[in-house]
């Protein structure tokens, strides 16, 4: 029994010693010297492809490490020193000497003497339990050498058991997981969760946006507890989510391995670290480990009035439907962005007036605090001389890609201020409320400015005063969609006529429904069915189509389908032709309709066989891997066979988002009197009326007016040149993306992609007494340019990439009605023509001397055009309607 506890004893005291003796990080050996190779490779390319071909370079270079200090009550507190020796640096790709930018350059020549110096003095490393509690440099070092230190000595911290933690590294304070097997350690880092200082901004809309991809691993291979080789490889990958072909990727690569261990310098006597590293150099100084920022020093430039100087020619009115004028406005606002106030004011203060418009946009699309000033204290609200320019400028404001508070604040005084253009104070609010939506989505719904806006919005509606304009705070809700707001729009919509009711139920159609509850359902149900009211037919289909895509019960389906033959002619064939759309594109309700159709009473050939004119058709642009595109056309007739309502509908999704790309909606009401027929129910007291109104890519623009009254009629019929009028033209920034990253070996990066569309969407209606024909005509040109670059910044150098693509297309609605028989001959076309497509990739590397490479490639094709096909009973329409073309020849009026 004794010899057993002695032996107890013995192993215990053993075990005792060996762990004591362990360290539970990467352990140095004392008076022991570790030579290592070290490498650091930066690649930069299009998303998908090789390194083999990418731009980027090789930095290469000896280590020497050895143990300074080990804390002698705790082996897992040591001090080691690490210093970097014999630099390199070349291309990462093997390539020809004539496109070899290093060629003939020693390293002190392409980093920089003081540099290179920097570079190669020691630092030092306190390791504790393997995570570096201290990093010492020499102060005043410059950023970027301390950067790339900082980069080789997060390699040095690791844990030798699996778990996850939150570690201080180069890349910040991230999430890491551990994963320990045998002599291996594989550690992964959670990029995104990093806490780090961050710079730029991103679009508004998931669709317009560009996904970011981040991942960083890092495998340590150990012997004799001490490293042997580290491999490290970290990736960012940019895609534009509107064509995911487009896109970049940056990888950085480091690799450490251990060439030999030799006799080196002992190990310094003391207690405390902070006496050690006195004794050792008293220059040296503890630093963060977390990568500070640095920039490399601006090149020059030229200034934004030379610039302007080299891109005015191409924006020009007549220009703006080219993809170089969309070029240039995003090279404006890059430019835009550097300039100060002054530089800004000189430029508008000095151009003509027919380019100042497309000044103006990209002025206010830099969206900078300089030029915010710049263009406030240019325009003058007062003045309605330049409502023109007030418009482009507030139309700007909505499209903002990271509208700030303080422009909402600036919007929100001007409208409590003289306005001489009651057309511009119309603008104005409406755009407030798609700041409101965008500053909300970003969470800042309680911000001072947001909650000023929204309550002097909602104010004037629930105590509207007499003169007040109840149609412009509505559709500012149309943009703000403020979930507080629907009780006031339902009471709008169910209580008031005319175009007051039409704007409150449009408004409703807007928001998603998972806001539409019980009670909007109910009022819709109300309003179609004409419970406590007649309404109008314009009123009455949209609220049909808000139940039917609000998730309806089978009830509500049912009473809609039972109503159909009940209804008049055209609003009959109308609603038809709405729930056959719903079938054929298998919307959400489908199901549910189809349940309801096996009901005979619902469904049956007296109900389902009445005549009329109108329709409903949805269709798709383009279905892709990447995102998809509907079309919907609806045209609503009044029996008498004048146009009512027609609206064009585009949607822009994915799996995650979707965009209202646009929307322009022709409404006419009380044209019948003209041809001396009846109005139909309900709207016998309408004003005669005819305009138009859009909806660009989520914003409600201000509706256009084409006449007002049977006086304003009867001028512009007689005056009438047949020339559209244009709803919207100008410059719109559609994607702005811009974010700076630090990459773990050492380097700064950044991505940077802009969208710019030029954009021209003009309609017109005519109509012929004679001939007892209407057309409509929506023109839409549009060109587009976007251009991504992504770089890395390491002060001896930069490389990257630069893609771009560039398309110019027209898309056109055409409606062709004759009226002088029953049912009427109805034609819609919508065809868009061949497009030129372009798409071009340039990467580079650049020294600070002007030593550049760069190689490029580039693609042009031709879309073809199209006509998009509707329904088979359109096309029997059109024949019609062009056979009897030659009889109908003449002037319009």
């Amino acid at each position: 029994m004794i010899v057993l506890t002695v032996l107890f004893l013995c192993i215990i005291s053993t075990y005792s010693a060996s762990v004591k003796g362990h360290t539970t990080g990467p352990s140095l050996s004392n008076d022991r010297l570790y030579k290592f190779a070290y490498t650091a490779e930066v690649y930069v390319d299009r998303a998908k492809a090789s390194l083999q071909k990418s731009a980027g370079y090789r930095f290469s270079a000896g280590v020497d490490v050895n143990i300074l200090w080990r804390n002698p009550e705790n082996d897992d507190d040591q001090l080691i020193k690490v210093m970097i020796r014999n630099v390199q640096v070349e291309n990462v790709n093997e390539r020809p000497s004539d496109k070899n930018i290093f060629k003939g350059k020693s390293t002190e020549k392409i980093i920089g003497k003081e540099h290179l110096e920097a570079l190669q003095r020691p630092m030092v490393l306190e390791l504790a339990r393997g995570k570096v509690q201290n990093f010492y440099s020499y102060e005043n070092e410059p950023g970027f050498t301390q950067n790339l230190k900082r980069g080789l000595a997060s390699l040095f911290q690791l844990q030798m058991h699996s778990g996850s933690v939150r570690e201080v590294d180069i890349s910040g304070k991230c999430n890491v997981t551990y994963q320990v097997q045998h002599n291996q350690v594989t550690k992964i880092k959670a990029l995104d969760s990093c806490e780090i200082e961050k710079t730029g901004f991103t679009s508004h809309n998931q669709i317009l946006d560009v996904s970011t991809k981040a991942t960083s691993a890092t495998i340590y291979v150990l012997e004799d507890s001490f490293i042997k080789s580290i491999k490290a490889e970290e990736n960012y990958v940019f895609l534009l989510n509107s064509r995911r072909k487009t896109g970049a990727k940056i990888v950085s690569k480091q690799r450490l391995e251990l060439q030999s261990a030799e006799a080196g310098p002992g190990l310094i006597a003391g207690k405390h670290v902070a006496g050690v590293i006195k004794t050792l150099d008293s220059s040296y100084v503890s630093v963060p480990l977390v990568a500070e920022t640095v920039k490399s020093e601006c090149k020059k430039y030229p200034s934004l009035s030379e610039h302007w100087k080299s891109i005015k020619e191409h924006m020009h009115p007549e220009k703006l439907s080219k993809a170089e004028a969309a070029r240039s406005f995003l090279s404006f606002i890059q430019n835009t962005r550097k300039a100060t106030k002054e530089e800004i004011l000189q430029i508008i203060k000095t151009e003509s007036k027919e380019l100042l418009p497309q000044i103006v946009d990209a002025i206010t699309s830099a969206q900078t605090p300089a030029s915010l000033e710049a263009i406030l204290e240019f325009l003058d609200f007062k003045d309605a001389s330049t409502s023109i320019l007030q418009e482009r400028f507030l139309y700007a404001c909505g499209f903002a890609s990271h509208p700030s508070e303080m422009l909402l604040r600036t919007l929100t005084s001007k409208f409590k201020g003289d306005i001489a253009n009651e057309e511009i104070r119309e603008t104005l609010v409406i755009v407030m409320g798609a700041l409101i939506r965008k500053l909300c989505d970003r969470e800042g719904c309680k911000l001072p400015a947001v909650v000023e806006a929204k309550k002097l919005i909602l104010g004037r509606l629930e105590k509207p005063k007499k003169d007040d304009n109840v149609r412009m705070y509505l559709l500012a809700l149309k943009n703000a969609l403020l979930p507080e707001a629907i009780p006031l729009l339902l009471k709008y919509a169910e209580s008031e006529e005319g175009h007051i009711s039409n704007a409150a139920v449009t408004t409703l159609q807007r928001y998603d429904p998972s806001f539409l509850t019980n009670e909007v359902r109910k009022t819709m149900n109300r309003i179609y069915h004409q419970n406590r009211k007649v309404h109008e037919k314009t009123v009455r289909t949209t609220a049909a189509a808000i139940i039917l895509n609000s998730n309806p019960s089978y009830m509500e389906v049912k009473n809609i389908l039972l109503s159909i033959g009940e209804l008049p002619l055209e609003m009959n064939k109308y609603m038809l032709s709405i729930i056959q759309d719903i079938l054929q594109l298998e919307k959400p309700s489908s199901k549910t309709v189809r349940k309801v159709l096996k009901d005979m009473r619902a469904h049956n050939y007296e109900r389902f066989s009445k005549p009329g004119s109108s329709s409903a058709y949805s269709g798709y642009i383009t279905r892709g891997p990447d995102i998809s595109s509907t079309y919907s056309l609806d045209i609503l007739y009044s029996g008498s066979g004048i146009l009512r309502r027609s609206n064009l509908n585009i949607h822009v999704f994915d799996k995650n988002a979707q965009l209202h790309a646009g929307q322009v909606v022709i409404e006419a009401q009380g044209l019948e009197t003209i041809i001396a027929a009846t109005p139909d129910e309900g709207e016998e007291n309408l004003d005669s009326f005819a305009g138009m109104s859009a909806i660009l890519f989520d914003i409600q623009l201000r509706p256009v007016t084409f006449f007002q009254g049977y006086g304003d009629l009867m001028s512009k019929m007689l005056s009438a040149t047949g020339d559209p009028i244009s709803v919207v033209k100008g410059l719109i920034l559609l994607t702005d993306y811009s974010q700076e990253f630090q990459l773990q070996s050492g380097p700064r990066a950044s991505a940077d992609f802009q969208g710019g569309l030029a954009i021209d969407i003009s309609g017109g209606m005519e109509f012929s007494l004679w001939y007892r024909e209407s057309k409509t005509n929506v023109k839409n040109r549009i060109a587009m340019f976007v251009a991504g670059n992504a770089e890395v910044d390491s002060f001896f150098l930069k490389t990257g990439m630069e893609t771009t693509l560039e398309i110019e297309t027209a898309l056109d609605f055409i409606s062709t009605v004759q009226f002088s028989q029953y049912p009427f001959l109805v034609c819609m076309q919508m065809d868009r023509v061949g497009s030129p497509f372009r798409h071009s990739v340039t990467k580079y590397e650049s020294l600070p001397s002007g030593r550049r490479y760069t190689a490029r490639r580039g693609k042009a094709e031709t879309l073809e055009g199209c006509e998009y096909p509707l329904h088979q009973e359109n096309s029997n329409m059109c024949r019609k309607v062009f056979s009897t073309a030659s009889d109908s020849s003449g002037s319009w009026f």
